[in-house]
């Protein structure tokens, strides 16, 4: 394979040196990054490795999270600063919080925790809307020492059981309802459900009423939660062993029971504070936005944490990227609170691409002060990264990570001046990553061949120690394919200049008579279409050739050509640039594509539909209508034999 052409503004940069710094003295490294934080007690050693694969950062150490989110910055001059800003174009609130406010509205919702019984090492579940009691949940847990498992707002009631099973929470914190554009979702009756339908049952549940959907509460069981917080006694910060976990937050889209990834308290403290400033370019007192939601990791690291323990402005944005009320709806949040920063996954971009190809809403707002677009969770084509960065005039800057990470595997590090940019790559490895590409042998690739990404253990603080009561599945999912590394589950390649290209999820990767082809590969080209918005490709089973690639495009708004046009020229252009190899045939055009609310793309259940397959519809997507449309376009075009389970 050969890499895009580079296009990039860069300065100079300190990469090379600081990424080689880590590589002589990992633990020197990670010694000088942790003294920006502040310790009750210091550490042994800076990594126990002992026991491989369970390394751990910090032994020793005493700590908490929430002083280092709040309180020591309203002790250290920012107490009047704002911390947080709920902007909720969906309800039309906005609210501002200083770190002081911040701080003792958290540390009241934890006195509340405590009286009933909370402590430390106790679970608590928080099934939260995005509003700011999702975010100072998590801060109250963290503030006792309590660990936090957020389940994204809305999630079925089975999948809800699920998970407090797993986690045997003492505590729920909820709310009546969350709030979609043009409906509202209840969540009293997929909790009451959840709970009825688990073994464990939690003591108590919080519950914020919302007024715009009020609910009922289970005497002896619900508390109101505005009644909870104004009789409370304000509670201290509880201190934790570094190697203590903070949180577990379940991964999606899996079969059988969810996998709880596991996140430490010291490690995580020291990898956000270390990548705010040289991932993300940013520096204490300016405002950062990740454009997501807390029930997902993006939400946990760079929503709540990251910002807070930097000391930055977080915004918590209750809204959509299009139809809040349009698709200026990103650039008036970045022009009103004043953003530095912005990050978001590309499947917002496409979104906004498709309803304002031509970028006329940017216009209207004022975005002097917007340095940096960072764009993530799913792999990023190159058209929308050069849309974007034509469009707004700054960097877009592509990086790759993962739940199990809690943050950048691979990046284009901001803080340490830019490296060029290559359309389709997410840069080069993040200290703390000694990234590999490898064969299903477990032998390297040479430069520019596909392979499994896997990085060499020990994986950096603020990683997944472990799964929740799950060493032997830790195990079994992520260290025993390849011994001594961490298996991604992602399949790309390493170019000449140690650019990574994350192509597809090894799943992802499909055989056409014999040639292993990216998926991600066809779609760079199927995407570079001028009247493509958004696709997607997946491989369906083929008597002859094993597999063979379907092509699912979505059109930008006022395409009022033939579709048939369309998709014959796309077939084309998958023919000159990658060759008749790719035996890519057959596209059909969709009005959208079923996702999960992250925004991930569904291909594996595409492929179950195209492949006869019975499916079920997954808990993590947006909108289950969807899927009668993709298997009708899918039987337009001779597929779609799956049967709904």
């Amino acid at each position: 394979m050969t890499s895009s052409a580079t296009t990039s503004r860069p300065g100079s940069s300190r990469y090379d040196d600081v990424y080689g710094a880590w590589r002589r003295d990992p633990e020197a490294f990670w010694a000088a990054a942790a003294a920006d934080i502040h310790w009750e007690r210091r550490w042994d050693k800076v990594l126990d490795a002992s026991n491989p694969p369970f390394y751990r950062w910090f032994p020793g150490a005493r700590v908490n999270t929430c002083h280092n989110a709040l309180d020591r910055h309203v002790d250290g001059g920012r107490a009047d600063q704002a911390a947080l800003i709920y902007d909720s174009p969906i309800t039309g609130q906005k609210r501002t919080y200083t770190f002081r406010q911040l701080r003792d509205e958290v540390a009241r919702l934890a006195g509340a925790i405590a009286a009933r019984g909370v402590k430390a090492g106790d679970r608590v579940v928080i099934y939260m809307p995005m509003v700011p009691e999702a975010a100072m949940a998590m801060l109250a847990c963290a503030r006792l020492g309590a660990v936090h498992s957020v389940v994204f707002g809305g999630f079925a009631a089975n999948e809800l059981a699920t998970r407090i099973d797993d986690a045997k929470p003492k505590l729920i914190l909820s709310a009546s309802c969350g709030i979609e554009p043009g409906r509202i979702v209840a969540y009293k009756p997929l909790l009451d459900g959840a709970i009825g339908l688990a073994r464990h049952k939690p003591d108590a549940c919080f519950v914020l009423q919302r007024p715009q959907h009020p609910c009922g509460l289970v005497k002896g069981r619900d508390v109101d939660w505005s009644e909870a917080v104004a009789n409370a006694k304000p509670a201290d910060c509880v201190t934790v062993a570094a190697t203590d976990p903070l949180y577990i937050l379940y991964t999606s889209g899996t079969t059988g029971a969810p996998k709880g990834i596991v996140r430490d308290n010291g490690g995580h403290l020291v990898a956000l504070n270390w990548s705010m400033g040289n991932i993300y370019g940013v520096k204490p007192g300016e405002v950062y936005w990740a454009a997501s939601d807390v029930g997902w990791v993006v939400g946990h690291s760079y929503i709540v944490y990251a910002p807070l323990i930097h000391g930055n402005t977080t915004i918590l944005y209750e809204g959509k990227p299009v139809g809040t009320p349009d698709a200026g709806a990103f650039w008036r949040v970045i022009a009103e609170h004043r953003c530095a920063a912005m990050f978001t996954a590309p499947t917002a971009f496409r979104a906004i691409k498709r309803d304002d190809p031509k970028g006329a809403l940017i216009k209207k707002y004022d975005l002097k002060h917007f340095r940096t677009l960072f764009l993530a969770g799913e792999r990023c084509d190159p058209d929308t990264l050069l849309w974007a960065q034509q469009q707004l005039g700054v960097p877009v800057v592509d990086h790759w990570w993962q739940t199990e990470t809690g943050w950048s595997i691979a990046a284009n590090c901001v803080g340490l001046g830019m490296l060029p940019v290559k359309p389709g790559s997410p840069t080069k490895p993040v200290p703390g990553y000694d990234l590999q590409v490898l064969d299903a042998q477990g032998q390297a690739v040479e430069p520019g061949d596909i392979g499994a990404i896997v990085v060499k253990l020990p994986l950096p603080p603020g990683s997944f120690p472990t799964l929740w009561n799950a060493d032997q599945r830790y195990r079994d999912s992520y260290m025993n394919d390849y011994p001594g590394y961490y298996k991604t589950g992602d399949a790309g390649y390493v170019d000449e200049d140690g650019y990574v290209f994350v192509m597809a999820r090894t799943d992802d990767v499909i055989n056409v008579a014999g040639h292993r082809l990216s998926t991600g590969a066809i779609e760079e080209v199927l995407a570079s279409h001028p009247d493509v918005a958004e696709c997607a490709v997946i491989g369906a089973a083929d008597q002859l050739k094993g597999q063979v690639p379907l092509g699912f495009l979505v059109l930008k708004a006022g395409v009022d050509r033939p579709d048939h046009d369309i998709v014959a020229e796309t077939v084309r252009l998958v023919r000159e640039r990658i060759g008749p190899v790719a035996a890519f045939k057959v596209a059909t055009v969709v009005k959208r594509l079923p996702k999960t609310r992250s925004g991930k793309i569904l291909r594996g259940t595409m492929q179950k539909i195209a492949d006869g397959e019975e499916y079920k519809t997954p808990a993590t997507i947006d909108d289950p209508a969807i899927l009668p449309e993709i298997a009708e376009a899918l039987r337009s075009v001779g597929y779609a034999r799956g049967q709904m389970a």
